[in-house]
């Protein structure tokens, strides 16, 4: 083994795609396997003329039932078989395994007898369709239900091919005229329309009441004649009604409210359907319920399917509470009868979880089927979990230890073991108590996420699920079977059950978990136990491992999975590097878990490798130059005859070195070889290695090879080895990330490389980078010191706002955990206008009733978990909060912000009142009733307790991924960026098909998908597609990562361009004036993305002749683009020609000649006056002069011989839509060079060591040389990644 191989085979576990060619062949044989062809059969149905439907032979024959129980003909039937030549079909078998299923074969509906379960089911799908256009479900964040508003701009579905029902030339009917508050320069905020309203959603009722009636179960006597069930239905009509369900279907009864009378009425009308049956006893009811479905149908499918995930909405409008028995009955049994149709009770989470994981992987296939299966029941769990952690708080489930203190009790709940944040029996004293035990979960939660994707065969970690609830955190685990009947000292065979005072350990944990180490980067250590006996771990001492009685090996409490952070983590004795130390490092945390990021040590590690080649390659150099010196003298005639030929070769170079950084990547490249090279054939070279691996660390002397000890630091744990070494790569980590990583991510941010608009995106980019938040101080005081600060203004105001809600929220925890139910709309109103009311004397209005009624309850005030003074909360003034937000900016995140009220910070730091109550709420999951909210009013506080609608769980979970589909993915995207367009955009639909095959039709990573292949579409000129393909990525994300979602922002802005492309005028400036909106609420005007916003926008209104608006949008670009990206940047250049261009079609020649001359100036100075842009620029100043010159001639004339004089005609051009598209295409990044085949070859080399700034440059100087090989390739000229 040498020391890069050992480096490559680490790389394995992470890119599976790096592959021989072989593999990756037979993959794509199997994906061919996988996507086979479909074929057409008909179904007839009763009722209705048979019809043919497209299957594919992978679908189950349960898809079909689907498929009918969603089209508008078939969607009252539940209860039914198919059949294929009189035999029923089986409905989990596969379509290819079924003998005689063949191209145009006739499957027939035929109706089967009800049960109890059946007509259940039957009663909620037709509660389902009735409620199928309301949105309460995702107002109230039920069955994951979310809010889509796409349709309200789009005037409803674009339609499959992209083009619009509506034809001919729009510039007539378009109504450019954006609203007041859309306007740049406008300061309100207002908040309606984020929800605008939706013409489709007003309720069209088709029933007053449909509910289970008073008389069920039937009694004995009715069972015998076939009643399952009874309801009771009020028409629109005013017609109380009472219907049977039985086996044969439903009848009306002669019951009332009071009388039982199960006989059939006459007429009965018995129907195999409740809806058959409702359309003949009410007109109304028929009338309404098909234009219901009709509607229903129009919508388009990811309008209307359920997505993975609970997406919760922060705001909603009052909803009247309508009559449900479905929702009633859900509430009260919990819904455990009827959790997804499966048989028996409950189901038996851990065993789902875990034999979803060995299931077979050998081939594609077999994997896809695994990963499907891995995700359904993540999903479900995640759901389950997430409802019994609500109902756990809200007091609905009983502590299995009811005697204890509530703090201190735990719970289960269809099969999920709850347990609460706080510490109990002082198991984190000596770790920070309630603050360690709080953020224990998440520690736990990062490591069960890290084992799942390593996914070692026979190595089992439990289904985890993260809860924030009313101020409490939840841990939701599965269940080891077998552990609630043994003591834990019993149970546990490998791990620490103290924290490492007494330490086990077991042969096959270890050998599993050595698997594990590598790609984890996990060093195999000794530690001593009780006895002072070496005791060998592959992990952290608190990591337990636990043989279930069902014989699996099961890992659990990996909260130190990954090594601790030492820049948080003061320990006597030991100094930290020079650099932690000059930023004042190590610093007093609240808790002794701090643990650097996996994402840090994966970029260390990577440091660390080129550190190594970098060292290995000098001193071979040296060695090499030793051994020169001496040919050298031998050698003199032959480095005559080479020196002759060397002019000649270096011409052919000549070329290359004008790229920026290609002499450095065949340089790296070259010394990779000859390292290679000499460790296998020189081993003098060995000796090389060893120096090498010595230097950065690594924990072999062969190969480089970095892994850490999780337990260096660890309260009571003892070493028998000397772990110097151990300690000092925990400390050059520690610095690498203030010294390396956070320099690398403010210089991401300086050039738009990573551009953050909002809390959640800036947290999220932190992370990539391997930054823990609690290092958001160090980042902001690192901006604040940059030089070009002002270019990094909208980073340091999204810190800051996220450092304040992040100390707010800290604050609201506690805050909320003493608050009574009865009180707790006024209490969280009362949070909030001390939070973001400028009113100084906010007072808690407390109920008189309430007052009263909490003495007679003072005994069963412990109920609540957590207790306290019920009304302490009452009492936080505004000043308190302030002052409280202040210290905890200070003693967290050791940053001074000096700011005494919500005024004072939104003056000193240019915050906005709207986008902090975003943030805020959306991180402790409040709701508020949407209206405008008067922040600045000195009287009267802005909210009341009526405001306060809702408060949703904030869920963390493990996401499981689609690993052969992200290789395709991965794939697609290499090809593209090597110009290879369509073959990346087969390799991307492909991969669409396998997260489709995975993540069903709604996820976040299909939405990347489906965003690119719109691109690639626009690009190969299939606008129409693009169209759609665009059309889908927008609703997706609207509903898996919410309505004003950064990416939902940017989805916007690209689905504007294609509408323009494809004439759809107004709905490209709908599109963007929502889509400014969005952006003004989430991060303000002030944002480097406005600049691209605007420009659009200024375009889109220049096309169709709106000049003075354009100019207005256009100039605001020109503004920020100066800001964020200096005034000689090229985008600056490219806007004032822009703006050159909508003067000059308003004929004001001098200010168009004014802004060209200045972008004509940048190019210059940029790329020389040879260059292609700057001609360009000069020729269009020529034209400009003219113009001006023809301009003045006309007007002298005019002045000198008034209505006499004779007028050249001059020449005003309205725009083209033809130029506009172009200049659009520009400003978004997609520009047509053509480049020689070596050029592209290091494109993928330039992007990591260059800006996107130089990237254009060279290739805006390159584009003139005459190349053999001309192919089409596009880059983002905005910094951004495909």
């Amino acid at each position: 083994m040498n020391g890069v191989a050992g480096h490559d085979q680490a790389e394995e576990a992470d890119s599976k795609q790096d592959g021989s060619a072989d593999a990756e062949d037979a993959n794509e044989q199997e994906v061919i396997v996988i996507q086979d062809t479909g074929f057409t059969v008909k179904i007839q149905a009763p009722g209705t003329e048979p019809f043919d439907l497209q299957v594919s032979p992978q679908e189950m024959v349960q898809e079909i039932h689907q498929v009918l129980m969603d089209r508008e003909d078939t969607c009252h039937r539940t209860c039914f078989s198919l059949q294929l030549d009189g035999n029923v079909l089986d409905n989990f078998a596969e379509l290819k395994s079924i003998e005689g299923l063949q191209e145009g074969s006739l499957l027939k509906v035929v109706e089967e007898p009800y049960t109890v379960r059946e007509a259940r089911i039957h009663v909620r799908h037709i509660r389902d369709l009735l409620k199928s256009l309301d949105p309460s479900d995702a107002y109230n964040g039920v069955d994951c239900n979310s809010l889509s508003f796409l349709s309200v701009f789009t005037d409803g579905d674009l339609g499959d091919t992209g083009k619009r029902k509506k034809k001919g030339n729009e510039l007539e009917q378009i109504d450019c005229t954006p609203p007041e508050h859309i306007l740049p320069g406008s300061k309100e905020r207002p908040l309606v329309p984020l929800q605008p309203q939706n013409k489709d959603w007003k309720p069209m009722q088709c029933l007053k009441v449909l509910t289970m009636s008073g008389w069920n179960p039937p009694p004995g006597n009715r069972k015998m004649h076939g009643d399952l069930m009874y309801l009771y239905i009020v028409t629109v009509e005013d017609r109380h009604v009472s219907i049977t369900a039985s086996t044969r279907g439903f009848y009306l009864n002669q019951s009332t409210t009071y009388t039982f009378n199960p006989k059939p009425a006459n007429p009965s009308f018995l129907s195999h359907s409740l809806v058959e049956l409702l359309s003949q006893i009410s007109a109304a009811f028929k009338k309404n319920f098909t234009t219901l479905q009709k509607k229903r149908v129009q919508r388009h499918p990811f309008e209307r399917i359920a997505t993975p995930f609970q997406v919760y909405s922060w705001t909603a409008p009052q909803i009247d509470h309508a009559m449900d028995c479905v929702r009633a009955e859900d509430a009260y049994t919990s819904r455990l009868g009827y959790e997804e149709h499966i048989p028996g009770q409950t189901r038996d989470w851990n065993e789902e979880l875990q034999t979803t994981r060995e299931l077979s992987r050998k081939n594609l296939p077999e994997r896809l089927l695994r990963e499907r299966a891995i995700f359904k029941v993540h999903s479900d769990f995640a759901g389950a979990a997430t409802r019994g952690s609500m109902a756990v708080i809200d007091g609905n489930v009983m502590a299995i230890n009811p005697g204890e203190e509530t703090r201190m009790q735990m719970f289960i709940w269809n099969n999920i073991f709850f347990s609460l944040g706080f510490d109990v029996r002082d198991h984190y004293r000596e770790l920070g108590g309630d603050a360690a035990a709080h953020v224990a979960p998440t520690n736990d939660l990062n490591g069960v996420r890290a084992y799942s994707a390593v996914d070692v065969e026979g190595l089992y970690t439990l289904g985890t699920v993260v809860v924030d609830y009313r101020g409490y955190r939840v841990t939701a685990q599965s269940i080891i079977p077998g552990i609630l009947e043994r003591e834990q000292e019993q149970s546990v065979i490998y791990g620490s059950i103290d924290f490492g005072k007494t330490v086990v350990s077991h042969p096959k944990y270890l050998e599993l978990l050595e698997k594990t180490s590598r790609p984890l980067k996990v060093q195999r250590h000794a530690v001593l136990n009780e006895k002072d006996t070496a005791v060998e771990l592959c992990s952290s001492v608190e990591c337990k491992g636990i043989i279930g009685n069902d014989g699996r090996h099961y890992i659990l409490d990996l909260l130190r999975t990954f090594p601790p952070d030492l820049n948080f983590l003061p320990v006597e004795g030991e100094e930290l590097a020079p650099e932690s130390q000059k930023l004042g490092f190590p610093r007093q945390h609240r808790h002794r878990l701090a643990c650097l990021r996996q994402e840090l040590i994966e970029a260390f590690v990577e440091h660390r490798y080129l550190l190594f080649m970098k060292m290995a390659a000098l001193q071979l150099m040296q060695q090499k130059a030793s051994k020169d010196k001496t040919a050298a003298l031998h050698d003199t005639n032959t480095a005559d005859a080479e020196s002759e030929s060397k002019p000649q070769a270096l011409e052919g170079k000549e070329a290359d070195e004008n790229i920026p950084g290609l002499a450095q990547a065949k340089e790296l490249a070259e010394i990779h070889f000859d390292i290679l090279w000499n460790i296998f054939t020189d081993p003098k070279s060995r000796e090389v290695v060893l120096n090498a691996c010595k230097a950065v660390g690594s924990i072999s002397n062969t190969s480089f090879d970095i892994r850490f000890n999780p337990d260096i630091f660890s309260p009571g744990v003892r070493f028998p080895d000397d772990i110097q070494k151990q300690k000092q790569l925990l400390k050059d980590a520690a610095a690498f990330l203030v010294s390396c990583q956070i320099p690398s991510f403010v210089k991401d941010c300086l050039d738009h490389s990573s551009l953050p608009m909002d809390g959640a995106t800036m947290t999220e980019a932190l992370h990539q980078r391997g930054i823990n938040v609690r290092y958001l101080g160090n980042v902001l005081e690192f901006v604040d010191n940059m030089p070009a600060k002002a270019q990094l203004e909208h980073i340091y105001r999204i810190g800051i706002g996220e450092l304040i809600t992040r100390c707010a929220k800290h604050i609201f925890k506690t805050y909320l955990q003493g608050v009574e139910l009865s009180a707790l709309s006024a209490a969280v109103s009362h949070f909030l206008n001390c939070l973001l009311s400028s009113f100084p004397d906010a007072v808690a209005h407390l109920p008189v009733d309430e007052l009263v009624s909490r003495r007679k309850n003072r005994k069963r005030r412990n109920r609540v978990p957590g207790g306290g003074d019920n009304t302490a909360w009452a009492s936080l003034t505004p000043s308190e909060l302030w002052k409280n937000i202040n210290s905890e900016a200070q003693s967290y995140y050791h940053f001074s912000l000096q700011c005494e009220s919500v005024d004072q910070a939104v003056e000193k730091y240019g915050l906005q009142k709207i986008t902090l109550l975003r943030e805020i709420s959306i991180k402790t999951g409040v709701q508020i009733l949407i209206k405008e909210y008067n922040f600045d009013s000195r009287h009267k506080p802005a909210f009341t307790e009526e405001d306060i609608l809702n408060i949703f769980p904030v869920v963390k979970h493990v996401n499981p991924k689609a690993s052969d589909a992200f290789h395709f993915f991965q794939s697609g995207q290499a090809k593209v960026q090597q110009g290879f367009l369509k073959e990346g955009c087969e390799l991307i639909n492909e991969a669409l098909n396998l997260f489709n095959n995975v993540y069903g039709a709604m996820h976040v990573e299909i939405c990347a998908c489906l965003r690119l292949l719109a691109r690639l579409n626009y690009i190969m000129g299939d606008h129409p597609e693009a169209l759609s393909n665009q059309q889908k990525a927008v609703l997706m994300s609207e509903r898996v990562l919410g309505i004003e979602h950064p990416n939902t922002i940017q989805e916007y802005m690209h689905l504007a361009l294609y509408c323009f492309a494809n004439g759809h005028l107004s709905t490209a400036l709908k599109l963007l004036y929502r889509a400014r909106y969005l952006l003004l609420v989430v991060c303000g005007e002030d944002h480097p993305e406005m600049a691209l916003l605007d420009s659009n926008i200024g375009l889109v209104l220049h096309g169709v002749m709106e000049y003075d608006l354009s100019l207005r949008f256009l100039e605001n670009a020109l503004a920020i683009n100066s800001k964020y990206h200096g005034p000689r940047s090229l985008k600056v250049a490219l806007s004032h020609h822009l703006v050159a261009r909508v003067y000059e079609s308003k004929a004001e020649f001098r200010s168009a000649l004014q802004h060209e001359k200045e972008g004509y100036t940048i190019y210059k100075n940029q790329v020389g006056e040879a260059h292609e842009k700057t001609k360009e620029s000069s020729e269009y100043l020529k034209y400009l002069t003219q113009q001006a010159v023809a301009l003045q001639r006309t007007m002298n004339e005019i002045y000198k011989n008034g209505s006499n004089a004779s007028i050249m005609p001059l020449k005003f051009t309205a725009p083209s839509m033809a130029s506009v598209l172009e200049q659009l295409n520009i400003i978004n990044g997609i520009i047509f060079i053509p480049l020689s085949l070596e050029t592209l070859l290091f494109l993928m080399f330039l992007k990591e060591v260059s800006s996107a700034h130089q990237a254009c440059i060279y290739l805006i100087k390159n584009t003139e040389k005459k190349c053999n090989i001309v192919i089409y390739y596009y880059i983002y000229m905005i910094g951004k990644n495909l």
